[in-house]
């Protein structure tokens, strides 16, 4: 199962995520958040955790949420 970390997501802001990550609060509670639930998501998708499919969707639809928000702050 391919995992969907934000440095894989946006190879080209790696820089600017390590620099965000030690000098915004902000954006390090998102990338934390983002982390935390790409990490739930992958365990669902492999099988190793079960839920039901309105829980993994509610996860999904949050992490999308949270990765176009990081997404703005990165382009700034």
């Amino acid at each position: 199962m391919e995992r969907h970390d934000l440095l894989h997501e946006f190879p080209e802001y790696q820089k600017r995520i390590h620099e965000l990550k030690v000098s915004d609060v902000h954006f390090r509670k998102l990338f934390d958040e983002y982390h935390e639930l790409e990490h739930q998501i992958h365990r669902i998708n492999s099988g190793i955790e079960t839920t039901s499919d309105d829980f993994a969707h509610e996860k999904k639809a949050k992490l999308l949420h949270i990765k176009d928000a990081l997404l703005e702050i990165l382009k700034q």
